[in-house]
């Protein structure tokens, strides 16, 4: 029988936001979410991508590596004798350009790793784990898109006494969380905007599984801790706060763990820019000494509500 292997498109060491103690974080590509701020779009896609990094490239008058071996003439795409984007349209997605680059101009988004492989990285770090009461947390992209990976690579961390943690959008079937909630010993999930039609606007999906499946993670017991990313313009408002709120309270029975606000970082434009993708915040301007005045108001608003909320992702106790 083939090993289970799944698609990573990074692995974090010593990471201290995503879980308690030390971690080693991985991520797994595929996302059906759009969030327009989100700071990982070469998770976007659940296949390996080419990304392209213009200031590495040697140029043409020195190398054509590359152009040697694209099966699809008019793929790599020049400017001013320098690889500057791919026609995504054209582009297999091979790697073979990838592989024959000699100065890191093009990088490959994903690769594909069998459970032994990863827990070979993940041993490593056992001594900080028990240490700190860390472990080993799995992101994305939308991770549950690769359930299967995830509940094997869990067991395996649980036959080895690492505590594990899945960060999900849990906007999946209830079947893909089942198979990994007897492997997985804390969730993560964000809570983007309470109204429906406003949350499809910035993400490109209607909110409706994904509470629908806080409420039965809560009802089941599933320990759980919740994200609100704080978006100028799109759920910065007390509105959205107490819709929130109420939601905890009323449909979660107050069983969330704890409240985390995340402030608007502006993350990861250069993999858009690698990924031949707008980054849409681009225009965003914001009084960053206002806004976490706002923070700190909406997180005292969620403490008055008996809500144990914190603004960052440092407190897990």
């Amino acid at each position: 029988m083939e090993p289970i292997r799944g698609n990573v498109f990074n692995i974090q060491r010593y990471t201290i936001h995503d879980g308690p103690g030390l971690r080693t974080e991985l991520f797994l590509k595929g996302c059906p979410l759009r969030c327009e701020w989100c700071s990982n779009p070469e998770g976007f896609q659940p296949y390996v991508q080419a990304g392209i990094y213009r200031k590495k490239c040697l140029g043409e008058k020195v190398c054509q590596d590359c152009l040697e071996v694209c099966p699809v003439y008019g793929t790599l795409q020049f400017e001013r004798g320098k690889l500057t984007r791919i026609d995504r349209e054209k582009c297999t997605n091979c790697m073979k350009c990838q592989e024959v680059c000699p100065s890191d101009a093009i990088k490959a988004w994903g690769k594909w790793m069998t459970v032994e492989a990863c827990m070979e990285i993940i041993r490593r770090d056992r001594g900080y784990y028990e240490k700190s009461g860390g472990g080993v947390t799995v992101s994305g992209g939308e991770c549950l898109m690769q359930a299967d990976f995830v509940a094997a690579l869990f067991r395996a961390c649980h036959q080895e006494n690492i505590q594990t943690c899945c960060e999900s959008t849990f906007y999946c079937s209830w079947s893909e969380l089942e198979k990994v909630i007897p492997h997985t010993d804390l969730f993560i999930a964000d809570l983007k905007h309470m109204d429906r039609e406003i949350h499809k606007t910035r993400t490109g999906v209607y909110n409706d599984l994904i509470l629908e499946n806080m409420k039965k993670i809560c009802a089941a017991g599933v320990p759980l801790v919740l994200r609100i990313p704080v978006i100028p313009k799109f759920n910065d408002n007390m509105e959205n706060m107490e819709a929130t709120a109420d939601f905890l309270e009323k449909d979660l029975q107050g069983k969330v763990k704890a409240l985390q606000l995340l402030s608007f970082m502006r993350l990861g434009e250069e993999k858009y820019e690698s990924l031949g993708m707008p980054y849409k915040m681009k225009g965003l301007r914001m009084n960053r000494p206002a806004f976490q005045r706002r923070m700190e108001k909406y997180a005292a608003y969620f403490r008055s509500r008996g809500i144990h909320c914190s603004v960052g992702a440092k407190e897990w106790d």
